[in-house]
């Protein structure tokens, strides 16, 4: 799989994990893409907030269910699920972070990674469609020109082959036309001759006696 389609494949699980918080009512969820100089393997967090450990655990069991039942994606390894303050999934391209309202202003992981940009969602949402979209016109334009080249190219074997054929069966035509005239023609005179030339004399021989 290349860099690119990697990344696609990236944004697409954090978009699904994104939208589990939203349904698992998760507060101010927030996706960094972190500057690739200093993040290290990872290419996003996701940041979201719960009122309390029960919210947190269940924010966070959702996003896994999730990812595993239409992706097949894993975590690659799991902290902080027993005390539900601080729930960490890590994905490696992507990580997810879990917070208690009160332990993520404490911890301000957003501040730490100020070289990140910071999208909502939504925000999220759109550049993936619009990427995707540019994506299939892309493959779109690609198309036609392929077939039109081949099309370009078997017309002249076509041309050449329909010539061929016509070559080779035209004389054949001829020449069995100029045959068939000069052999009968000739052939049934000539019997006609013989005939009267045969009855003539016999019927004088006959009136002398």
């Amino acid at each position: 799989m290349s860099t690119a389609q990697s990344l696609e494949q990236t944004r697409i699980l954090v978009q699904a994990a994104a939208a589990a918080c939203e349904d698992k009512k998760g507060e101010d969820t927030r996706i960094l893409e972190l500057d690739p100089v200093d993040s290290g393997l990872a290419d996003f967090f996701l940041v979201t907030s719960a009122t309390n450990d029960r919210q947190a655990m269940a924010i966070a069991d959702e996003i896994e269910d999730r990812l595993k039942k239409q992706f097949d994606a894993r975590p690659n390894s799991v902290e902080g699920r027993r005390q539900g303050q601080w729930i960490l999934l890590d994905y490696v391209d992507f990580v997810v972070h879990v917070f208690l309202t009160e332990r993520r202003a404490f911890y301000d992981i957003e501040r730490l990674r100020k070289s990140a940009r910071p999208i909502t969602p939504a925000e999220f949402d759109a550049e993936l469609k619009a990427a995707l979209a540019a994506k299939t016109v892309a493959v779109r334009k690609k198309t036609p020109a392929k077939s039109k080249s081949s099309a370009a190219k078997s017309a002249p074997k076509a041309k050449k082959a329909a010539k061929k054929t016509s070559a080779v069966k035209t004389p054949a035509k001829k020449a069995a036309a100029k045959k068939t005239p000069a052999k009968k023609a000739p052939a049934k005179k000539a019997v006609a001759k013989k005939a009267v030339a045969k009855k003539t004399p016999a019927k004088k021989a006959v009136k002398k006696r």
